[in-house]
């Protein structure tokens, strides 16, 4: 366990970055805490992730900016889903995933998985590999935004 959680804490650490188009990526995760306060009312706080145990719920955000002086055209970003962790969700975005590595993608309602006997399953969740965002319109100079989603600690 102790193992999983320090290749886990390697696989999360943000990681700022350059992309094409001079876009900036900047990545955080957060660990996803329900508490509820004196009057039994609760509350949803994101912590950063110091210890993570299976099923905890784990929000990954991605912070984008274009740093350049053009607009950033067919912008896209790859998100690899960390070994240790199922995707849950992205919010209110609709991403396209892949559950076979980054070969093929579409939506996960559209996806299936080849089990043992030939045949094939719907895609769920849990298979997810890959997560993908293609900006449909550019990202002006300057322009700024994130990108988020959730997954649980195996």
């Amino acid at each position: 366990m102790r193992i999983a959680l320090i290749l886990l804490s390697a696989a999360l650490a943000p990681a700022p970055a350059l992309a094409a188009n001079q876009v900036a990526l900047d990545n955080s995760v957060f660990v996803e805490r329900v508490t509820t306060d004196a009057s039994g009312k609760q509350r949803v706080l994101l912590e950063e992730p110091k210890i993570v145990v299976p099923g905890d719920r784990l929000v990954f955000v991605l912070n984008y900016r274009n740093a350049g002086a053009q607009a950033a055209d067919r912008f896209v970003v790859t998100n690899p889903m960390p070994s240790a962790v199922r995707f849950a969700d992205a919010g209110d975005t609709r991403p396209i995933v892949s559950v076979d590595g980054g070969q093929t993608w579409g939506t996960l309602d559209a996806l299936t998985v080849p089990l043992a006997d030939g045949s094939r399953r719907p895609a769920q969740p849990a298979d997810v590999t890959h997560i993908r965002w293609a900006f449909q319109k550019p990202i002006p100079a300057g322009g700024a935004g994130k990108l988020m989603f959730r997954g649980i600690v195996k």
